[in-house]
């Protein structure tokens, strides 16, 4: 058998085309993706920004160190303690640096420094000269202007509260797109920055003061403000690092003797020091996230595509197998023809590509730095281990899709092989019946647990998108049981009108519903997909926007425009403001010691608690925040402590404190912990909230606080506008990652979906044919191929909606839940229509595309060949 499988691939070569296609770009876009991968995981670090012209650094050791029985548990420091002034002492000719936030009056995010820290990057004067005195400055070249509050320098990456990165800016163009206070992604524009002797306004965490620029420096790894050593001292007088021009032994010995907490970097170390670090790291782990969702979807791709087109190709093949049946085959020998096929069939088309899928590698990875997904600075992987993982999944996955197609093929009877070939005799096998029933009831089951049992965990990629592809694979392989009745519903309004071409075309599809339903199968992905992923993140954003909004009582919320917070200086204005409340909230951190063991940080907010219940409503489960003091804590209910019990911690600096729990927080708090302003050490507030006071003039307080706030990098919003602006920010995030994602899988999908109409239409000319018998024209034929092109993408779109509605009606009980929303408060209009009905369209475009050019290649058939 495996002779005339090899002699039915030379001679019927048209029907394996479409499977070798699915199968090649399958296997490629498998091995594009793992080369990425391979590019995001293995590519190494980023070489020292900030101190790259330094052989030596010392920084201090800002790690925690707890005793425990087990050695010790360690873990980064919130709030970093600085050089101790001993090493300083030691090490004559060393540059002191002192970082810390410094920005232009609306300008981009910078970092001030000392002007003898200018020959660690280096950064270069242009032009001008040196900061002298306290009140002149040197400023980084090309500074862009503020576009609605925010811009951005050249190379200055631009972060989140968070510390994600928003996107790192090519110096040459200036250009970027940051985020802003409250998620807000906004562009800047490459314009002029200052010039020499110009006075300007910077801000640091004292408040705006004018300076004079006096030098212009290249651009270096960072935008920065250089002020006079005395000055940069005054304004920081923690010693961020010390650059070293001296052998390394010689600075450790020097450290060693000074007896300060401080560690010695060289080479490649010295990276640890750029405040970058973090952000480079989110920045890969953002890029490793979205290549492997990507990838995972690739691969459930390839198998839900070629099984489907498998089947469609041997179902093509019923005459063929009747008439082996007929002259003496036996079951397991048709069988063995149909696996000898495909596992010809996957070596070529596998090989192929995972050959040609890596010259897709370095296009994907260029797109997604161009997205902002991914560092520019990743060196791309020449590993072949891809390219070997896609022709064995490439292999694996087409035996696999030809299991059920073989098995249906030789349990044809030979008495029967003529009438089987002839008409489709049943949509569904068992093992069809067992299959879909199983993977429908394993999606269910894993849906309703999580939702009723893990909420939390119900909008994690690792929870719903398994569930999705669970979905979606029962859809498809129970598609041929609603194919008849989908099929009669949609064409019903059709069949009432005049003529006989509704009645055809929906007669031709119910006739064969298991053919209807895999060539159909590429829609119900397409469309399945980008519905349920899209508006699965819809839906998450607005419940999340919900949660963090609805507790805010204030009217205005006022939010820094960049990464620094908001300066001393405005705070103090805000307080003073006539007829409204102020409610400051400080980002910082506790360390707790659980089990004896493991040392855990733990945010908190530093806040003062009597303005804080004025302004936000805040779930108490047990205890007041009447009694938040100095020595006091509230904590989440999730810490397992009780009112009254005292802890022993430790604060954002490592000095250890003994707190009483004053409260217990619920499970919708908006903080993960209270504590008093104390706390907060040099932080800056992140966030302000302003409560009108009782018979407060609404247009007053609102003018105030824009005059307030002007020059300090800073706005004031509504409540509504601030809520708006959450939403839209998540929602713009969340969704380009998806959109990255779908845009590789749908174009394979697109593409499978073109195919399987080519495979079909080669196998319609006898119809054709019989209807021109009949005495149809030429254009009647022609929209007869229309419209059966068009069904079936009604048909896919039919079963995704299915498979959609399925996905988002658990994820809504998990959100319900979590929200404790009724449900009608859960914004189904959150759902991207627009983009849904932008994907389904352009699958019928490709549908009626595929079918009629075919059909029009074909004008010379005859009605006799029928």
């Amino acid at each position: 058998m495996l002779t005339i499988a090899l002699a039915t691939l030379r001679t019927r070569w048209m029907s394996f085309v479409g499977t070798f296609a699915a199968l090649a770009l399958g296997a490629a876009l498998i091995a594009a993706l793992g080369q990425v991968l391979a590019t995001t995981t293995g590519s190494p670090d980023r070489g020292p920004q900030r101190y790259a012209a330094a052989p030596v650094v010392v920084v201090p050791d800002d790690r925690l160190t707890v005793p425990t029985w087990q050695g010790g548990s360690s873990a980064p420091l919130a709030e970093p303690r600085g050089v101790p002034a001993g090493p300083a002492g030691r090490l004559p000719g060393a540059v002191v640096d002192r970082a810390f936030p410094a920005q232009l009056a609306g300008g981009p995010p910078a970092v001030g420094r000392p002007w003898s820290a200018a020959r660690t990057a280096p950064h270069r004067l242009v032009s001008g000269r040196a900061p002298a005195t306290a009140h002149e400055i040197a400023v980084t070249g090309g500074a862009p202007t503020t576009a609605h509050g925010i811009a951005v320098t050249g190379g200055a990456p631009a972060t989140t509260r968070d510390g994600a990165a928003a996107g790192e800016i090519p110096a040459a163009t200036h250009e970027a797109t940051v985020t802003a206070g409250g998620g807000e992604r906004v562009a800047a524009a490459a314009v002029p920055g200052p010039r020499i002797g110009e006075q300007v306004s910077v801000v640091t965490a004292a408040g705006a003061r004018p300076y004079t620029v006096v030098g212009i420096t290249s651009l270096g790894p960072e935008a920065t403000v250089f002020f006079s050593d005395a000055q940069a001292a005054r304004l920081s007088p923690r010693i961020t690092a010390l650059a070293v021009w001296k052998d390394a032994a010689e600075v450790e010995a020097a450290v060693k003797a000074a007896g300060g907490k401080a560690r010695v970097l060289t080479g490649q170390n010295r990276a640890l020091a750029d405040p970058s670090r973090a952000a480079d790291e989110n920045a890969r782990d953002n890029a490793n996230t979205i290549v492997g969702i990507a990838a995972g979807f690739a691969g459930f791709i390839a198998v839900f595509v070629v099984s489907s087109t498998f089947a469609f190709a041997v179902g093509q093949r019923r005459r063929e197998f009747a008439l082996l049946r007929t002259i003496g085959a036996t079951t397991p020998q048709v069988r063995r023809m149909v696996y000898g096929e495909a596992l010809l069939v996957a070596v070529t088309a596998s090989a192929a590509g995972a050959l040609l899928g890596p010259l897709g590698a370095r296009p994907i990875q260029d797109w997604l730095v161009s997205l902002g997904m991914a560092p520019a600075w990743l060196v791309p992987s020449t590993s072949s281990a891809p390219s070997w993982i896609a022709f064995g999944t490439g292999v694996v996955v087409a035996v696999l899709g030809v299991v059920l197609s073989a098995r249906r093929a030789g349990r044809v009877p030979p008495a029967e092989a003529l009438r089987e070939s002839g008409v489709e005799q049943g949509a569904m096998t068992p093992g069809r019946w067992v299959a879909g029933l199983a993977v429908l009831a394993t999606a269910l089951v894993s849906m309703t647990m999580t939702a009723v049992g893990d909420p939390s965990s119900a909008t994690g990629n690792k929870s719903y998108m398994p569930v999705l592809m669970l979905l979606i694979a029962a859809v498809g392989l129970l598609a041929p049981v609603v194919v008849r009745p989908v099929t009669r519903l949609l064409t019903w309004p059709v069949e009432r009108l005049r003529g006989a071409g509704g009645t055809v075309v929906a007669a031709g599809a119910v006739a064969s519903a298991r053919q209807t339903a895999a060539t159909a199968a590429p829609v119900l992905v397409t469309v399945g997909l980008a519905a349920s992923l899209l508006g699965a993140a819809a839906m998450s954003d607005a419940a999340k926007t919900a949660m963090e909004a609805g507790p805010i009582r204030a009217d205005h919320v006022v939010l820094p425009t960049g990464p620094a917070g908001l300066d001393r200086q405005l705070v103090r204005r805000l307080r003073d403001l006539p007829g409204a409340d102020v409610t400051t909230v400080t980002p910082t951190s506790v360390y707790t010691l659980e089990g004896r063991t493991a040392l855990i940080r733990r945010p908190a907010e530093a806040v003062d608690p009597g303005a804080l219940r004025q302004s936000v409503d805040v779930p108490v489960v047990a205890g007041s925040l009447a009694g938040l003091r100095d020595d006091t804590i509230a904590v989440s209910e999730t810490w397992d402590l009780g009112v009254g019990q005292s802890v022993t911690m430790w604060r954002a600096d490592g000095s250890e404190a003994t707190f009483t729990v004053t409260a217990v927080l619920g499970s919708r708090s908006a903080a993960d912990s209270y504590v008093t302003p104390a706390h907060a050490f040099s932080a800056l507030p992140y966030r302000a909230y302003v409560k009108l006071r009782p018979g407060a003039a609404a247009d007053q307080v609102a003018a105030a606080l824009q005059r307030a706030t002007r020059g300090h990098n800073a706005r004031a919003l509504t409540k509504a506008a601030w809520e708006r602006q959450l939403g839209t920010g998540r929602a713009s995030a969340s969704r380009l990652g998806l959109l990255v994602v779908l845009g590789i899988m749908l174009a394979y999908t697109a593409i499978a979906l073109v195919n399987t109409l080519l495979m079909a239409a080669s196998d319609r000319s006898a119809e054709r044919g019989a209807l021109r018998l009949l005495g149809a024209t030429r254009g009647q034929v022609l929209r007869y191929v229309m419209g059966e092109a068009l069904l079936v993408v009604a048909v896919g779109t039919v079963l995704a909606a299915l498979a959609t509605a399925l996905s988002l009606l658990g994820l809504w009980t998990a959100l319900v839940q979590l929200t404790g929303l009724i449900p009608g408060t859960l914004p189904w209009a959150a759902m991207p229509w627009g983009t849904i009905a932008a994907v389904t369209g352009g699958c019928a475009v490709l549908a009626v595309l595929a079918a009629v050019i075919p059909a029009l290649a074909s004008k010379d058939i005859r009605p006799t060949t029928a």
